[in-house]
């Protein structure tokens, strides 16, 4: 099997996983912006891989397999790195929730897309412009929380807007997995001889 480009793209996001979490947690000065950087770096190649393997025809199955695995790998990591430095009293605790909302909702979106692919109809729970908008808002909220992290006074305001912002990603959360639900429940809800055509 030849690895193109994109493919090669999506295995550098997750090559930087490990990169970001050992800056984050290296105390020399500014670590908090490079951390930042590593992951708006990979989030960067996120849109590039997408887009050359459209522009340039460079599709393949297991570019598509490893692309959406990169891309929770990568909220995922971050969430839990940002959970684990605010551990404690009500912020820790809203953050907690937020970040299991998120990455409940990514497992079950991902085991309904399976799912749904199984029985032919991948195509009713593609990606929708609300799904979109969430992971914008997500990357946006945690670019700001990954640099705030430590909760300097002088950045607390900031880092209050992170947050804020995050609440708002998990909503929209909540918001396009219920979308994708509704999308998906005709076959969710039939029964198995109506699924395969049967009497």
């Amino acid at each position: 099997m030849r690895i193109n480009l994109p493919t090669w793209l999506t295995l550098f996001r997750i090559a930087l996983l490990p990169v970001m979490v050992a800056v984050f947690y290296l105390p020399f000065p500014g670590h908090n912006i490079t951390a930042a950087i590593v992951f708006l770096l990979a989030a960067v190649t996120d849109w590039l891989d997408g887009y050359l393997a459209r522009r340039m025809n460079l599709t393949s199955a297991f570019g598509a397999f490893l692309d959406p695995v990169a891309d929770k790998l990568m909220v995922a990591v971050t969430l839990f790195l940002l959970v684990e430095s605010h551990r404690g009293g009500w912020s820790g605790i809203l953050m907690a929730v937020t970040a299991a909302i998120i990455v409940g909702r990514e497992i079950s979106v991902s085991a309904l897309r399976e799912w749904m692919a199984e029985i032919g109809m991948r195509a009713t729970v593609k990606v929708a412009f609300i799904g979109k908008l969430k992971t914008v808002m997500q990357m946006v909220a945690l670019v700001v929380l990954i640099v705030q992290h430590e909760k300097a006074a002088e950045a607390l305001r900031l880092y209050h807007i992170g947050e804020g912002l995050l609440v708002i990603a998990g909503v929209l959360t909540i918001w396009s997995g219920l979308h994708y639900l509704r999308a998906a429940w005709p076959s969710l809800s039939a029964d198995g001889a109506s699924r395969n055509g049967s009497a």
